[in-house]
């Protein structure tokens, strides 16, 4: 098994808070959420989960918010954890937090609503803060062109390191193969993943990865 361990850094910048302080937010959550009752679980989840047919006539969108900090098992969270824990900080860095703060929300409700537009009959709740990160991702192939993603092969204990834009380029084609064979499937038949959530995150990042780059000069931003 290959997986991404870390990255380049930012020298200097903004101290990233918000990316480590939604990092302990979502684990306290997690842990809050599996505190509580069998039964009363499902009902948490149903109740601040985003519901792709209820979205669609309009009702509980708080839940495109709520929704961000929920997590269906500890392998979700630790991935989501992971990868947020590696791509936000930079993002954070140059950007400030106030900034980081709206546009890590924003991307995690625009990821939410293109999966209600391409899902929107489905009454399975969508949790995780995957498509939040997935626009950090986007924005960080866009204003960190040149930084390196440093991976681990796991069996042979193996660190090697490959470009940003080939790590997540590919994770993007994986996301959008999978989401173009799920359409028109129901959520449990799709998997249970929200691929469309993954892949609007992703394009809504790469949007204001552009932005970011424009006004604040990322590409003279120095790397360790």
């Amino acid at each position: 098994m290959i997986f991404p361990v870390g990255d380049d850094n930012v020298e200097g910048g903004h101290p990233p808070v918000l990316s480590y302080g939604f990092l302990l937010l979502n684990v306290g959550v997690f842990l809050f959420q599996n505190s509580l009752p069998k039964g009363t679980q499902a009902a948490f989840v149903e109740t601040w989960g985003a519901i792709p047919y209820e979205i669609a006539q309009g009702v509980d969108l708080q839940t495109l918010v709520t929704s961000i900090f929920l997590h269906g098992s500890w392998l979700h969270l630790l991935t989501n954890m992971l990868y947020l824990w590696i791509f936000a900080d930079n993002i954070e860095a140059v950007v400030g937090s106030g900034r980081f703060l709206i546009f890590y929300l924003f991307g995690g409700m625009v990821a939410g609503l293109a999966q209600v537009v391409f899902n929107p009959l489905s009454g399975m709740p969508c949790v995780g803060a995957s498509g939040a990160i997935a626009a950090v991702m986007g924005a960080y192939v866009v204003m960190f062109p040149g930084s390196r993603i440093k991976m681990l092969f796991i069996l042979l204990l193996i660190i090697f390191y490959i470009p940003s834009w080939i790590f997540l380029g590919v994770w993007f084609l994986q996301q959008t193969l999978a989401g173009l064979e799920v359409l028109g499937m129901s959520s449990k038949d799709a998997g249970g993943i929200a691929w469309w959530a993954h892949i609007g995150g992703f394009l809504f990042g790469l949007a204001m990865g552009i932005y970011f780059r424009s006004r604040y000069h990322t590409t003279r931003i120095r790397m360790h």
